[in-house]
């Protein structure tokens, strides 16, 4: 069963209907009980990074995220639930992440040329920086949907994909059990599917 965290800032019915046409066995909870039943994790994020964070402290997700992460459950954040796995993120100030992974989330505004928009929306192709369980099923140059107007930066020991926009930017990440795609793969047609499909399955032997 994959669990999606239900914590009042996610759009969930498209990843749950994208999940569900993989074949996956879905539950969208918030119930720390469900999360400890649960094969694995999915945390989606829309909205501000410091709203987000607060919703998941005040449902007692964090802990149960990170102990669930510690004993090597398989987790993917998605969008802001990605950027919540690093350490902070400096989106109107200066916020503590669950720091699942090492890093910060920062701005796209002053990183990119001025001539590119923000949010940076669309479709990008993905640029394979190594092996991975998450981006087995996926070619270097596939192309995917973004939107965001924050990045994770200073993370090279976890990315596994960047996009080029004005500058190479984290796309997916990757460290143990510990996954993230700052893309929606629910809104990324057959590649997404595929994505989402190898999150789900075993760990091939």
């Amino acid at each position: 069963m994959i669990a999606v965290i239900d914590y009042g800032a996610g759009n969930l019915f498209s990843l749950c209907s994208s999940l569900e046409s993989i074949g996956a066995s879905v539950t969208v909870t918030a119930d720390k009980a469900q999360l400890r039943l649960a094969d694995k994790l999915i945390l989606p994020g829309v909205g501000a990074f410091e709203d987000a964070a607060k919703k998941l402290r005040v449902l007692g997700l964090d802990r149960a995220v990170k102990e669930e992460a510690a004993a090597g459950k398989d987790i993917l954040g998605i969008c802001l639930g990605m950027q919540m796995l690093f350490e902070k993120s400096y989106e109107y100030g200066e916020h503590e992440g669950l720091g699942l992974l090492t890093g910060s989330v920062v701005p796209l505004e002053g990183n990119i040329p001025a001539s590119f928009k923000i949010p940076h929306i669309g479709w990008n192709a993905l640029h394979i920086q190594r092996k991975s369980r998450l981006l087995r099923y996926v070619r270097e140059e596939d192309c995917v949907y973004f939107v965001h107007s924050y990045f994770a930066a200073n993370c090279s020991d976890s990315v596994i994909a960047t996009a080029e926009y004005g500058l190479e930017l984290t796309a997916a990440v990757e460290k143990g059990n510990v996954m993230g795609c700052q893309f929606h793969p629910e809104k990324s047609g057959k590649i997404g599917l595929a994505i989402l499909r190898a999150f789900c399955e075993e760990v091939p032997s």
